[in-house]
């Protein structure tokens, strides 16, 4: 950014939620233990407001920051998604050798945690991250837009030319059969979490297992929730990622349905009002690359062909909507009191008929 530009806001954190809040002085006993500081240092909380799965909280202690992560409240009956333990463990080994993957200090399983659930603590990586709007006070230019979004594709190639083995989680996950599993498997939670009739999904479950692809496209570490507000960026430079967040789904698997992730979040001049209103990312300023441009700039910088890539897309698409359902579940079922998941049965109707649609089309484009 040019020296006289106002630097874009940090991602700040907000009061704890109401029922989300953690006991104060055990969680600072055994924080400051952990971490060999003194008894006097004052330990402080707060909240990060995105997400909407796994809890994020700012810690300070005296002048130091630092990240909790723990599973939502009421999720046990999703509890596979929020495995902290998993999490962790994925991050003490991925960190060497991936700096973009923050440091993991410890882990507190749920029998010594003081609030009865599992959690880690990791480094704060400081610096800017997009959701739903640019950033305060900074201008989003079309060279800006490109260039952010070529880093983007950019981060999610390096990630997948990772040697699995030579990180130390080739045992992460079973990569033959790796599609199956998952239309078999998310087609089991959208029924265990379900709520409403989705025609739409009912048509995507069956044509996904009609559709497997004869071949997978390798097996690579993917991240399963790739997208910008995972990533925290540069504030002297929004088109640098300085570090990759939320590694609760990582796996060993096709990259190309991590590609199909990446395209399902991202938002273009002529998609419908109602995907857009979702406000899953800034895809759709002046100057940002396509979807078609992103799946060709992977292709380019992973060498790797991705001629289906509608079969991955749609699978995207369907993952997610049963990630929100999963979330608009415990709502209705009075697990969680957080309105956000209050209106996610529409988004989920939304994406049912966004692949749908791209089935019909046969392509990824609006």
């Amino acid at each position: 950014m040019p020296d006289d530009a106002p630097q874009p806001p940090l991602d700040a954190p907000r009061p704890v939620r109401a029922g989300e809040e953690l006991p104060l002085d055990a969680l600072a006993s055994l924080v400051r233990a952990r971490l060999g500081r003194g008894p006097d240092e004052t330990v402080s909380v707060e909240q990060f407001p995105g997400g909407h799965s796994n809890l994020t909280y700012l810690v300070r202690l005296g002048a130091d920051e630092y990240v909790l992560r723990r599973p939502p409240f009421g999720a046990k009956a999703i509890k596979a998604g929020h495995d902290m333990g998993r999490e962790y463990r994925v991050l003490a080994r991925l960190h060497p050798a991936y700096p973009k993957a923050p440091r993991p200090l410890f882990f507190c399983d749920e029998a010594e945690s003081p609030f009865g659930a599992p959690f880690y603590l990791m480094e704060r990586v400081r610096g800017v991250i997009i959701r739903n709007k640019p950033p305060r006070g900074v201008e989003m230019t079309p060279e800006l837009m490109r260039r952010l979004s070529t880093a983007f594709v950019e981060t999610l190639a390096e990630l997948h030319a990772l040697d699995v083995q030579g990180v130390g989680l080739g045992d992460l996950g079973k990569p033959e059969g790796y599609l199956g599993r998952q239309v078999k498997g998310w087609s089991e939670r959208y029924r265990t979490a379900q709520t409403d009739e989705v025609p739409d999904l009912e048509a995507v479950i069956a044509w996904l297992g009609a559709n497997l692809p004869a071949r997978e496209a390798g097996a690579t570490l993917i991240h399963n929730d790739f997208k910008f507000d995972n990533l925290v960026l540069d504030p002297d430079d929004l088109a640098r990622v300085r570090a990759v967040l939320d590694w609760e789904m990582v796996t060993v698997g096709d990259p190309l349905s991590d590609l199909g992730t990446a395209l399902a979040y991202w938002a273009e001049p002529g998609d419908d009002d109602a995907f857009r209103a979702l406000g899953f990312s800034l895809g759709h300023l002046p100057g940002s690359l396509r979807r078609r441009e992103l799946a060709g700039l992977y292709a380019e910088k992973a060498g790797r062909p991705v001629d289906n890539i509608v079969f991955y897309y749609v699978l995207a698409l369907f993952k997610l909507s049963v990630i929100l359902q999963q979330l608009h579940f415990r709502y209705r079922k009075g697990m969680t009191a957080d309105e956000r998941f209050a209106p996610l049965g529409f988004a989920v109707a939304i994406l049912g008929r966004r692949a749908s649609d791209a089935i019909g089309k046969g392509h990824i484009e609006p």
